[in-house]
Order: structure tokens, then sequence, then C-alpha cells
């Protein structure tokens, strides 16, 4: 073990594996050279808020698509880059960003929106951090933009996730409602694009926004993403084929950007651990595991428990029968069953349909409609994306769903015990 000089001896002066590993964290924003695939992206947004470099009013956005298409990344960079040209342009301009799958209330909302604003100027009132309401937030950020700015954006990122959409409103309409004469520009990001079915009718109406859908990348996309971290690690750390490998599994899954990094960077971590010189193909493969049960994890954990329960009723059926993929009508069977056994009460048939399509969107499941020939019309065929075991294992860390059962409790689809699994062998 190396030591550094005057330093303590636990620790090495240089990591063997990772040379700038903040190039693997997923809050990392690139810089413009290392974003890949999404030109056509970057100018869409620009288009929607780019009056604000003007001085003028931008337009709300809506932007939604699969986990790790680039929502985030493009947002914030061309907010930032929106924000940097209004200076130029000597109007007083800044970017907020909210997660709102931390911050999932209106209160919540609000108060990082105005702490942050007030963290950003010289904003003297005391703004409490509990023990008031949403509305005395609102106070603190209608008073800040007033003083200090002539235009913001607020960037609200997973914005299914708030409890409700007020915010949108008081947003949109502060200039109507005499609140503030800055001009507010918001970009929404969402996975789900039935998000917008959800708004009430007069917010929707106040929001009045466009919409924009990102696709996901290609596996030439994201091996050149890849070759644009490669500097994350130390030279000849990464063997060769890795890179390839690594795009080649995240798209041939999802696409999804932000778990190809994921497979990189624990390919590294265990590399690492395991005291290895390189970062190899196994340890990809490894990875690649890892990341997409994190990833489940990930598109469920803002799911209803019944689509939850759906998923798993999927992979029950497909690990005890014979196929890959299932009728809607066989996924109920199995769901009600799993149901009954957690003394929790189903949905109906459709309101399964509804879940197992919100799935197929996020790339958790695929659907394709066939038909059944004279007698029986046309239907719906399910499959999973993933391996059945990783939606088991995903499925199982919710606590909130308590003791799901294990497959030997759970006949086949065709009311047979062949082919029973316990399900426990894969948690």
């Amino acid at each position: 073990m190396t030591e550094q000089a005057g330093g303590d001896p636990l620790f090495q002066s240089q990591d063997p594996i990772f040379n700038r590993k903040e190039l693997l964290h997923v809050g990392h924003v690139p810089e413009e050279d290392r974003i890949v695939g999404r030109d056509d992206e970057i100018q869409s947004v620009a288009a929607e808020i780019g009056a604000i470099t003007r001085g003028d009013p931008p337009n709300n956005v809506m932007i939604y698509g699969k986990t790790g298409t680039g929502k985030s990344l493009i947002s914030r960079h061309v907010a930032t880059r929106a924000r940097d040209a209004a200076e130029d342009n000597e109007i007083d301009c800044d970017v907020l960003y909210v997660d709102c799958s931390e911050a999932n209330t209106e209160t919540r909302a609000t108060r990082q929106l105005a702490l942050s604003l007030a963290d950003q100027t010289s904003y003297d009132d005391h703004i409490p951090v509990r023990g008031v309401g949403t509305m005395e937030y609102y106070q603190h950020i209608w008073s800040i933009l007033e003083e200090f700015f002539d235009s913001v954006i607020v960037i609200l990122d997973e914005i299914d996730k708030l409890d409700n959409s007020n915010i949108l409103m008081q947003l949109s309409r502060a200039r109507e409602a005499r609140k503030t004469d800055t001009y507010i520009g918001v970009i929404g990001i969402s996975n789900k694009v039935q998000y917008r079915e959800t708004l009430d009718e007069r917010i929707d109406s106040s929001f009045g926004h466009r919409e924009l859908f990102f696709h996901p990348y290609d596996a030439a996309q994201l091996r050149e993403i890849m070759r644009n971290r490669e500097d994350a690690f130390q030279p000849d750390v990464l063997e060769d084929g890795t890179i390839e490998l690594c795009a080649a599994l995240a798209a041939k899954k999802h696409g999804d950007a932000r778990k190809a990094i994921e497979i990189l960077k624990e390919a590294g971590e265990l590399a690492r651990r395991t005291t290895s010189e390189a970062v190899s193909e196994r340890h990809i493969k490894q990875a690649q595991e890892v990341a997409e049960i994190n990833r489940i994890e990930e598109l469920t954990s803002g799911a209803t428990v019944h689509a939850k329960l759906a998923l798993y009723a999927l992979a029950s059926c497909i690990v005890t029968g014979d196929r890959e993929t299932y009728k809607t009508r066989e996924i109920y069977e199995r769901y009600a069953d799993i149901c009954e056994l957690v003394a929790t009460d189903p949905i109906t048939e459709n309101g399964l349909y509804r879940q197992l399509k919100e799935q197929a969107f996020l790339g958790v499941i695929e659907s394709e409609k066939t038909g059944g020939g004279r007698s029986q019309g046309s239907y719906l065929l399910h499959r999973l994306v993933t391996d059945p075991k990783h939606i088991v294992k995903a499925v199982r860390r919710d606590d909130s769903l308590g003791e799901l059962p294990p497959y030997d409790k759970l006949t086949d689809t065709d009311g047979s015990t062949r082919g029973r699994v316990d399900l426990s062998t894969f948690s």
C-alpha cells in the first residue's frame, strides 16, 4: 500500500481504479462536449424557454420520457445556458431546481424554493424551516423575486411525485395575480406520460404548457456516452470491450444512460473491492444485475401497491409457467390470488390493465396487441423486459407490501402444480 507523504498510512495516495469519480455520479451535469445524442432535445427546450434571455416571458414546458433519457440533464444544461445568456443581456435571472421525489409536498417544495432564493441573494428576512404554512413560503418567494430578479426558471423534477399540483398554478399565475412582476418559466419533468390526465382542469388551463418527449438512447449513443466517461477511471484500468458490453447491455434492456453509467461505476467498485487491477467484462456483467434490480426499485418506487403486485404476478406466471408472455386475464387471475393471500382488496381487471400500461411506458414490461382468432378476438400479451428474478427481488424489498407469498403457494395459470418454485430463494 502506497503511503502519502505526511498522510495517514491507512489511506492510499491514489485510488487504484477511479480518477474522476464525479463523472459517474447521477447528479453530475457534464460539460457540453460530453452531452451525446440530444441535439434536437436541446434545441426544443431552448425554443420554449429562450425568450427569457431577451427579457420576455418563457413558455412552461412538460418533458416526458423513460428514466435515463436525459430529461433532467438537458433541462439543467439548457436552463443554465439561458440564465448565462440572460445575464449577458443584463437581465437578472436564476435557475431553481427541486427534486420532487424528496420535496414531495407543496410545503416542502416551496420551502426549498424560498431557501434556495435566499441563499443566492442578500435577502435579510428569516425563513423558518418548520412551523409555518405553505402560503408563508410563497410570500418569501414573491418578495425575493420582486426585489432581486427579472426572471427565473424553475425545474420541478419527478413532478408526478408531488402530493398535489397547486404549485403549478401558483407559479404560472404569479404575474397575473400581481404577486410579482418577475417572469417565471416552469420545466416539469416526469416519467409518466399520463401525468397531465391527473391535473385539475383549472391548473392544466393555467399552466398552459408545451409537451416534449425524450426517447431512449440507442447502443451507439450509449457507447459514446460511456466513452466520454472513460477518464473517470485511471489510465488502462478499463479492459478492451468493457465499454461496448456496458452499452450493449443497457441498450438491450432499456436505453437508460443513467443506468449504463451506474453499471460502469458499480463495475469499478467491484474491481476495487476484489483488489483487481482492471475492470473486466466479468465485473460489468455482475454490476449489470445489481443495477437492474436498483432500476426496478427506482421505477416502482412511485407505483401503486397494485402495480407492484401486478409485476409480481407476471413474474410468478413466467417462472412457474412455460411461456414468456401472458394475457391480461391470466395475470389478473394470479394477481387476485396474491391479493387474497396478502389480505388486499384487488382492483378490477380494467384497473390492472391501466397499471400494466403504465409499467409498459416506464419500460419494465412490453405489451403487444395480437389476434386470438375469430372466437377469441384480439388481446394483449405482456412480457417482462428484465429477468423475473429481478422483479421478485425488487418488489419483495418493499416493506409496504408485507410478506408476499412464495411461489409454492401459487398454482400455475393452467391450475396445475407443475413448475412451482419457492420465491424466497430469489430474495
